[in-house]
């Protein structure tokens, strides 16, 4: 008999509930049919995130309703998937019109290069999932314990290179859906999607979904794919990650990186953003492979016991990196070459006209927190519907929540530079570098997660210091802020030069010093400052950096170099928020 000390450690709920779902089934039908609340039922909750579902509420209004005893304002945001951000003028014109159904008329670009809708009411749900899907574009997968949407640089210079790059997101994308038919059934009335294919590969032993299996990863996982010179994607950022490797202008494959991601929770020191090992080389016929089976060990060595211990980041931590690659190269059945020397450049967006390799032009404009929406001051959605409308471009959202109008034949530019400068899209050419290079998460109002403002908040702190920065001769310079309203990193603020995390209402935990190639995290710097408090800090800093910078030194190294921050050894591959480094 075993006693009670020897006995298997009790798995997270989350794992029960999937067991229980039938393979993502549950009862979401009964709870969006259920027309007493806006709600859905808790377990359900958790499984409409695999279809790209969250429940959110108007947490602006939440107090008000509450007085005057009434249900929160129930809506959902709906995630939906481009790989690579590649989406034709088609694409945008639905989620245009669909937006228009949503309670906040915009349309969301993330830091994956998704869309996404909030304020859906679930009695919608049906018509956005079917209306996208008929578009060729899914929700399924957009969230949950599985591949979230696959990144890839949307680099409009090295054209052919990245038509290779994208195939081969599509194709990761495609094969690491979940095969269960239950997202057809419940939303597309049993159509099938091109994504559902049956699975000759995975390892998991079920015949529904041959790799993950009924319980599915232990956590959410992701991949991006990076063209150097720019690491745009955040490729240290991700579960997996794929870094092209080019020589004489043919790419010839690629590095593998491993254990990357943002997330941790404050005040647990067991959690921490880590940035991924770089393991091997892989060819580009083995690239599919090699995601399949790196999902496969995952899903076999995750944390299904302790959730915030379950991404593949603490997989990767806690097993070496050796290990994981001994293991994928018995998975795979052959050996991967050691990877080829690669170099990064920066992981911001090009702005303005570039002509690519097709010579066609491609124009990157700037949006700000990545909302798409009319207002008083800019028209972008209805430009951004005019410019669709045309079928002059394709759109590409970038990982930096902004848009290339790409593929644009030279007649076809002054039609599109007269929609831009009319509609306000052409801010890219007077923004400030450090407005064009920030990113924030959605945070307030709708975030159930969020401790703090975020896309609210970083445009006015970027405008208390745009007055600096003017005096000090560093408008144009891309200073690389971000910010989040909790500590789970969506807008990826570990990797900034200056970052912000949401502490508690109007405070933030300032971070400096991340490396401007996207290969180095932040430290802490000072812990839960408002507002004033961090442009008290920031301002002496800018000014000294604009007087004693070297030349071509970086604001994060800098603030490394004089001392702001400690440098940590092993390029900072993995941080704890231990508290304030410099006093």
């Amino acid at each position: 008999m075993i006693s009670d000390s020897q006995s298997a450690p009790k798995l997270h709920k989350n794992e029960g509930i999937k067991a229980a779902s039938q393979h993502l089934r549950g009862t979401i039908l009964e709870s969006i049919a259920n027309v007493s609340t806006g709600s859905i039922a808790s377990d359900d909750q958790q499984l409409t995130k695999f279809h790209g579902l969250y429940q959110q509420d108007n947490r602006d209004v939440r107090n008000e309703r509450r007085k005057q005893k009434l249900d929160k304002a129930y809506s959902f945001l709906c995630r939906i998937g481009v790989p690579g951000g590649v989406s034709t003028p088609e694409q945008w014109l639905v989620m245009d019109e669909l937006a228009t159904y949503c309670s906040f008329d915009t349309i969301k670009l993330t830091t994956r290069q998704a869309y996404q809708l909030h304020g859906i009411l679930k009695s919608n749900l049906k018509n956005v999932i079917q209306r996208s899907t008929q578009a060729a574009m899914s929700s399924l997968a957009g969230c949950g314990d599985v591949n979230r949407n696959t990144m890839a640089s949307p680099n409009p210079i090295q054209t052919e290179v990245h038509s290779q790059v994208q195939d081969i997101a599509d194709k990761i994308d495609a094969y690491l859906k979940p095969q269960t038919s239950a997202f057809s059934e419940m939303w597309l009335d049993g159509k099938k999607i091109a994504s559902m294919e049956p699975r000759s590969l995975g390892m998991g032993g079920d015949d529904i979904e041959p790799l993950y299996g009924s319980t599915y990863l232990p956590r959410k996982f992701k991949i991006a794919i990076a063209i150097p010179p720019q690491n745009d994607v955040d490729v240290y950022a991700h579960c997996l990650g794929f870094i092209a490797v080019i020589e004489n202008d043919v790419l010839v494959g690629f590095n593998v990186t491993v254990g990357g991601g943002m997330g941790m929770t404050h005040g647990n020191e067991k959690t921490f953003p880590r940035l991924a090992d770089t393991m091997a080389f892989a060819l580009p016929d083995q690239v599919v492979d090699v995601a399949e089976k790196i999902v496969s060990i995952q899903r076999d060595w995750g944390d299904r016991v302790e959730r915030a211990h379950a991404r593949f980041k603490y997989t990767v931590e806690d097993h070496g990196v050796d290990k994981i690659r001994s293991e994928l190269e018995n998975r795979l059945g052959y050996k991967l070459e050691d990877a080829r020397s690669i170099n990064f450049e920066g992981n911001g967006d090009r702005y303005g006209w570039v002509k690519g390799s097709n010579k066609k032009w491609n124009l990157g404009l700037f949006i700000e927190g990545g909302r798409i929406i009319d207002t008083e001051k800019a028209k972008l959605k209805t430009g951004m519907r005019l410019i669709a409308k045309s079928g002059f471009c394709e759109f590409r959202l970038t990982p930096n929540q902004n848009v290339i109008l790409a593929n644009i034949c030279s007649e076809n530019r002054d039609t599109i530079n007269a929609l831009v400068d009319e509609h306000g899209l052409d801010s890219y050419k007077s923004a400030s570098g450090m407005r064009r290079i920030q990113i924030s998460c959605v945070s307030l109002p709708t975030c159930g997660l969020a401790l703090a403002e975020s896309e609210r908040y970083l445009p006015s702190l970027v405008s208390d210091l745009e007055g600096t920065l003017e005096e000090a001769g560093l408008s144009n310079d891309e200073i690389i802020i971000r910010s989040t309203g909790c500590p789970n990193g969506c807008g990826r603020p570990y990797l900034g030069e200056i970052g912000l995390v949401g502490k508690v209402p109007g405070k933030y935990n300032l971070y400096l010093g991340a490396g401007f190639d996207g290969a180095r995290l932040n430290k802490l710097f000072r812990a839960s400052q408002t507002h004033e408090e961090i442009i008290n800090l920031l301002k002496p800093i800018l000014i000294d950096y604009a007087k004693d910078r070297q030349d071509g030194e970086r604001f994060g190294d800098f603030t490394i170099r004089k001392g702001y921050v400690l440098a940590t050894s092993a390029g900072n591959r993995f941080h704890k928020d231990l508290g304030e480094v410099n006093p």
